[in-house]
C-alpha cells in the first residue's frame, strides 16, 4: 500500500505564541507530515525538517486571497483567514500538487502520533477526514486534493460575499460542514442514507478525537469531566486518566473563555492569571516532555500520571 503524503496549509500573521517551540517539537514527532505556513512572524533559526515557511507580509496575502478568488478579501484582522480555510487547496494548488491530502487547522495545539489515528487504510477509504463526530473542525481537518475538494467552497452560498465581510463567522465550521454531512444531528444509519443524495458526502468520515479542552462534547467515559493534565513525552499524548493516546491537543479553552460553554464563559479562562505559559526550557522537554495543564505548560509532574 502506498504511504499517501499530508500537508498541512496554516497562513499566521501577528506574532507566534509563547508556546511555538513546543508547537513544533510535536510536529517534528511527525515526520511523515510536512506544515506550510504563510507568515510574516521571524522565521525560526532551528525548525523541523518537515515544517517549511514562506515570509509574505499580511497585506500581500491577502492580495494572494483577493486575486486568487477573485473577491475583495481586505479584513483587517488575520483571524478573518479562518473563513477563507475551506479555499486553501485552490488558492494553493500549486504548492500542494505533490501531496495526496492537504489539511488546514490551528496552532494552538500539541500533536500526538497523527498518523496512528489516520492510517492508509482510512486515507484509502476516505475524501474528507474530521475530527468531530458531527462536523468539520477549524483546528484539524482533512481533504484528499482533488479537484472536487479543491473547488468544493464554492458550493457555500453566497461564498464571495460572506468571506469578503470583516467579521469572523467561523465558515470553516458551520457552513462548510454541511456540503459534507447535511443532517449532523440525524443518527449515523440515517445521515449514511442521506449520504447517497450527494457526491460530496459517500466517501466522509468524521470521528471524535476527544481533543478540546472544556468543550460541551462528553468525554470518552460519558461523563462531562474532561481531564485536566495532558502529557506529552516523545511524540506521544496521553493524559493523568485514561489508558491511551490522543491524536493532539487544542488548549483553546484555557487561554481564552470566548467559545467555552455558556455556563462556564463567566469565570476567566485558566491561563489569564499566568504571567508565563512555559515554564520549561526547550531542551528539557525535548529530552523529558513536557506536561500541559490550567497551569501551562510545565515539567512532567510524575505524581499526576497514572500509574
Amino acid at each position: 500500500m502506498q504511504h499517501q503524503k499530508i500537508i498541512k496549509i496554516i497562513p499566521y500573521f501577528g506574532q507566534w505564541p509563547e508556546w511555538f517551540e513546543l508547537y513544533l517539537l510535536s510536529c517534528m514527532h511527525n515526520p511523515d507530515i510536512d506544515w506550510l505556513f504563510y507568515t510574516d512572524c521571524q522565521i525560526p533559526e532551528k525548525s523541523p525538517r518537515n515544517v517549511r515557511f514562506v515570509n509574505i507580509s499580511f497585506l500581500d496575502y491577502k492580495k494572494l486571497i483577493s486575486e486568487r478568488l477573485g473577491i475583495n478579501f481586505s479584513s483587517p484582522a488575520p483571524f478573518k483567514l479562518c473563513d477563507v480555510r475551506p479555499a486553501y487547496g485552490f488558492v494553493h494548488q500549486d504548492e500542494i500538487d505533490s501531496y495526496d491530502f492537504y489539511a488546514y487547522g490551528d496552532i494552538d495545539i500539541i500533536y500526538g502520533q497523527i498518523r496512528q489515528f489516520i492510517t492508509d487504510e482510512m486515507l484509502d477509504r476516505y475524501d474528507v477526514i474530521g475530527t468531530h463526530n458531527r462536523r468539520l473542525s477549524g483546528h484539524f481537518s482533512l481533504f484528499r486534493n482533488t479537484e472536487q475538494n479543491r473547488q468544493a467552497f464554492r458550493k457555500i452560498p453566497d461564498w464571495q460575499k460572506l468571506m469578503e465581510m470583516d467579521e469572523h463567522i467561523g465558515l470553516d465550521e458551520s457552513k462548510f460542514s454541511k456540503l459534507f454531512v447535511r443532517h449532523k444531528n440525524h443518527p449515523l444509519w440515517l445521515r449514511k442514507l442521506w449520504s447517497y443524495s450527494s457526491r460530496y458526502q459517500r466517501r466522509v468520515l468524521y470521528k471524535e478525537q476527544f481533543s478540546t479542552v472544556l468543550s460541551p462534547i462528553k468525554w470518552i467515559d460519558g461523563s462531562s469531566e474532561h481531564p485536566q493534565q495532558r502529557v506529552w513525552k516523545d511524540g506521544h499524548l496521553t493524559n493523568d486518566r485514561d489508558n491511551r493516546e490522543f491524536m493532539y491537543l487544542h488548549f483553546m479553552n484555557w487561554k481564552s473563555n470566548r467559545w467555552l460553554p455558556k455556563n462556564l464563559r463567566d469565570a476567566p479562562a485558566a491561563w489569564t492569571s499566568l504571567d508565563k505559559l512555559v515554564q520549561i526550557d526547550i531542551e528539557q522537554a525535548r529530552k523529558n516532555g513536557f506536561q500541559i495543564s490550567p497551569q501551562g505548560f510545565t515539567p512532567i509532574n510524575p505524581g499526576k500520571l497514572k500509574g
